[in-house]
């Protein structure tokens, strides 16, 4: 009969209309929640039987549709270690930080509130750990999105009290090309006070008593040993007469921290010469004039230093000084890999950055992550080291997520499969730094989606009464 289907179609109302209300009140409740994606009820109809005579009413349902894929306004924060995602993709997280396995569940999330916990992992406010990338002893990080069990939950703490030997340093500096030739240059080959690498060199440079000679510019780069301690090796540089090549030598200070061949200056590891190309840049292939060899080869980097209990060291050799105690360490010279590298410009001489890993020496100051999620442990020395890099998740549907307690989300049949992507790459978002995405709810519109719903429920039981009383009419025929 037309008129119970009209009380059914009633009671459907009522019912995508509670829904409706229960969405809107998560939204207005959620309206500050960090990450909150809005629901939203969308209604359909539902149709029973349709005839030319007669007609039953089917009612409707409603489907709730989350907006998982829809950006929220970013905001500024106070802290480092808060992260949002500037585009598509979600944070991996899991529920505990550590003796993870393929089958513990990971969850995802836009939720970017991390905070340092009592054992250093970055632990949002539901208490989900930030999975990233971790990077090994060189700052080297292996991603392999296709497996789950490279990924590690990040901690920012483990590398306070890490002694690990540097391994690579790199120089960002320049050598003004106007520096007049120094009167040890002009006297060579063999003149008075004349620069001679072997045995009047800038390692000897002392000014009182005065002795060697002195450079024209020198670069200090700290160096930690396998033990901790902190070492300082210089690298010092005299203008020579010959256009875009300047005299070059690394040393260490003091002398006595390392132990050099016979017949070697006391701490001269290695001398030689740097060339610039005609546009002031490092010049590491033209062939240089006869007698001049680079002290950095670029076909081998690497300077070696022998550990403390080693041999005698040979000819080219250099050992740590026996009374330290500390093991072998090779350190890859670069010269032309730092921001700018070392150029020759006519500007002042200045040391912009010199770059080492290694976390022996310096506090742990600070953390600060880039756009490419990089995170990078900062030290009161001025040295940095990268500890992981953040991982993002894309999924073909993000709409389709499941809701998790924690503005977190799981895997569905709807959402597909994740994806983990490198920040900025393959459609991933970048990430925010000292950021957090605020929710996308509209306090105006879910207000106004009140009054509508109430208005909507309030109908839907009209037609309840309206049913009932025509049943009453119906029933009162009898009598």
């Amino acid at each position: 009969m037309s008129i119970y289907s009209a009380m059914l179609a009633g009671v459907t109302g009522l019912t995508a209309n509670s829904s409706a209300l229960a969405a809107i009140s998560d939204n207005i409740a959620n309206v500050n929640t960090v990450g909150y994606k809005r629901n939203a009820n969308n209604f359909s109809t539902l149709v029973t039987s349709v005839s030319a005579s007669s007609y039953s009413a089917g009612g409707v349902r409603s489907v709730t549709h989350q907006y998982n894929s829809q950006q929220g306004l970013l905001q500024s924060s106070n802290s480092s270690t808060d992260l949002a995602i500037s585009g598509n993709g979600f944070f991996v997280t899991t529920q505990k930080p550590e003796d993870l396995t393929p089958t513990d569940a990971r969850s995802f999330t836009r939720a970017g509130s991390f905070t340092v916990d009592k054992i250093g992992y970055l632990k949002n406010a539901a208490g989900l750990y930030l999975q990233g990338w971790p990077a090994d002893s060189d700052g080297v990080i292996t991603t392999d999105p296709s497996d789950i069990t490279r990924l590690k939950s990040i901690n920012v703490s483990s590398v306070g009290g890490a002694a690990e030997a540097t391994t690579r340093m790199s120089v960002d500096a320049n050598l003004k090309s106007s520096t007049p030739v120094s009167a040890a240059v002009a006297a060579m080959p063999a003149g008075a006070g004349a620069y001679i690498p072997a045995t009047n060199n800038m390692t000897m440079y002392s000014s009182d008593p005065l002795t060697g000679v002195k450079p024209d510019f020198e670069i200090q780069v700290p160096l930690a040993d396998s033990k901790g301690g902190a070492r300082t090796m210089m690298v010092s540089f005299l203008k020579s007469s010959t256009p875009n090549i300047w005299y070059a030598e690394m040393h260490v200070v003091p002398a006595a921290d390392v132990v050099t061949a016979a017949g070697v200056t006391p701490g001269l590891i290695r001398s030689g010469v740097v060339a610039f190309t005609q546009d002031g840049r490092l010049d590491e292939t033209t062939v240089l004039p006869a007698g001049m060899t680079r002290m950095v080869d670029p076909a081998d980097p690497n300077v070696t230093f022998g550990s403390s209990n080693a041999a005698a060291p040979g000819a080219g050799q250099v050992n740590w000084a026996s009374g330290l105690g500390i093991d072998t360490q090779t350190v890859r010279i670069d010269l032309g890999a730092g921001a700018g590298g070392l150029t020759q410009y006519d500007s002042q001489s200045v040391v912009q950055a010199v770059t080492t890993n290694g976390t022996a020496f310096g506090n742990l100051t600070n953390i600060e992550i880039n756009a490419q999620g990089d995170v990078t442990a900062i030290f009161d020395n001025g040295t940095t080291r990268r500890i992981a890099q953040v991982a993002i998740a894309t999924f073909p549907n993000p709409d389709g997520l499941k809701s998790l307690n924690g503005n977190a989300y799981r895997v569905s049949l709807e959402s597909g499969t994740y994806n983990f992507k490198q920040p900025g790459t393959g459609g991933a978002g970048f990430v925010a730094p000292a950021s957090l995405e605020s929710s996308t709810v509209d306090l105006s519109a879910e207000f106004t989606g009140l009054i509508t719903t109430q208005r909507a429920y309030s109908a839907s039981s009209k037609i309840i009464t309206t049913a009932d009383q025509m049943l009453e009419e119906l029933i009162n025929i009898k009598r």
